[in-house]
């Protein structure tokens, strides 16, 4: 979520107005991560931003790096009516994603259109001319639903991306034939599910290996609806997806291993700008995680690591000690009615445990 706080601490920034009940101007969100942490000294640089994340990166040398991009990337000031939280970044600002050497951003969520239908057309030139790959949105309605297509050693990796009305994406987003906008769901009904799996089958090929990302649910809570287990199940029972790519939730959520393969039901926040705000400290909305899944070639799940890391004055820092427990112990608890666990290792990183 690198718009808002996060872009009034970079070299550029948009205008910081905003509509929010409580918060009128984006720059408060950097006053209430000083005051919790300290000072932030803005313009950050982008690898500052990042922190300890790049280093993590050249250790487990991935052969993808994809995020869940939850910003729209615009000048526009076209708040989207009805809508109370609106996020973006100043298109100056995307050597941000650039500089962690990002592949692919999704875009199917609450917030990539935030600033209506322009903002969007411009939030896909930017990351085009800075050569950054997007799903889930599109200039119409077949862009907005095709796969993304990474090559890797081990053949094709394709990403499909879909935003969801319960994660608070409005039907009215949805791409059309000739409009700009993003792949929504109606819901998480087993018939989408089904729908979702054909689509992916028209792309697929032999020997492919397919992410299905999916922005559904609240943004708080461990408690994963029934609705979501069997449309990821379903899912993986047509042979649609090998990771199930599951967020929306500020905080991380369990995972599961289902027929060896990996369902993401919430990865949580990686880097936000809620440092300060209170209301949902129970839930350790500083603690995120870097999910690193090894999959065969094909699309089973070989081992999932997990990289803890802190949001402290809007920096990505290695999450260690109690802090690394508290993460473990907390997924391990979450994960354990799908029957999957997570436990600690001796560098401070987290190891699913598979069935």
């Amino acid at each position: 979520m690198t718009g808002r706080g996060i872009d009034q601490a970079l070299p550029r920034s948009v205008d910081p107005t905003l509509r929010e009940p409580w918060v009128r101007d984006a720059r408060r969100y950097l006053e209430l991560a000083e005051a919790a942490n300290g000072p932030i000294d803005p313009p950050l640089a982008y690898d500052q931003v990042w922190g300890d994340t790049l280093g993590e990166l050249r250790r487990a040398a991935p052969d993808a790096r994809i995020v869940n991009l939850e910003t729209s990337v615009t000048t526009s000031d076209a708040f989207w009516p009805d809508k109370e939280i609106h996020y973006r970044m100043h298109p100056g600002n995307v050597g941000l994603l650039q500089a962690a050497r990002i592949d692919l951003c999704v875009l199917a969520n609450n917030h990539v259109m935030d600033f209506g239908r322009e903002g969007l057309r411009e939030t896909l030139a930017v990351l085009d001319d800075a050569d950054l790959l997007t799903v889930g949105a599109g200039l119409d309605h077949a862009s907005a639903t095709a796969p993304t297509v990474l090559t890797t050693d081990k053949g094709r990796l394709l990403t499909f991306a879909y935003g969801a009305p319960d994660a608070g994406v409005p039907l009215a987003w949805r791409a059309g034939a000739g409009a700009p906008g993003i792949a929504v769901l109606d819901g998480s009904r087993p018939d989408q599910a089904d729908e979702v799996a054909a689509h992916v089958h028209a792309f697929r090929t032999a020997g492919d290996r397919v992410i299905v990302s999916l922005h559904w649910g609240s943004n708080w809570g461990y408690d994963v609806p029934a609705s979501h287990r069997d449309f990821a199940h379903r899912l993986v029972d047509a042979g649609a997806a090998d990771v199930v790519f599951g967020h929306s939730s500020h905080h991380p959520r369990g995972v599961e291993v289902y027929r060896d393969r990996l369902i993401v039901y919430g990865a949580g926040d990686y880097l936000n700008d809620y440092e300060g705000i209170g209301g949902h400290e129970a839930y350790r909305p500083d603690l995120t995680l870097m999910y690193l899944p090894q999959l065969a070639d094909d699309g089973a799940l070989v081992s999932l690591e997990m990289v803890p890391m802190r949001i402290r004055r809007l920096r990505l820092e290695r999450a260690r000690g109690d802090d690394a427990r508290w993460l473990a112990d907390t997924l391990d608890l979450a994960s354990r009615p799908f029957g999957a666990g997570v436990r600690l290792t001796g560098d401070d990183r987290l190891k699913a445990t598979l069935p």
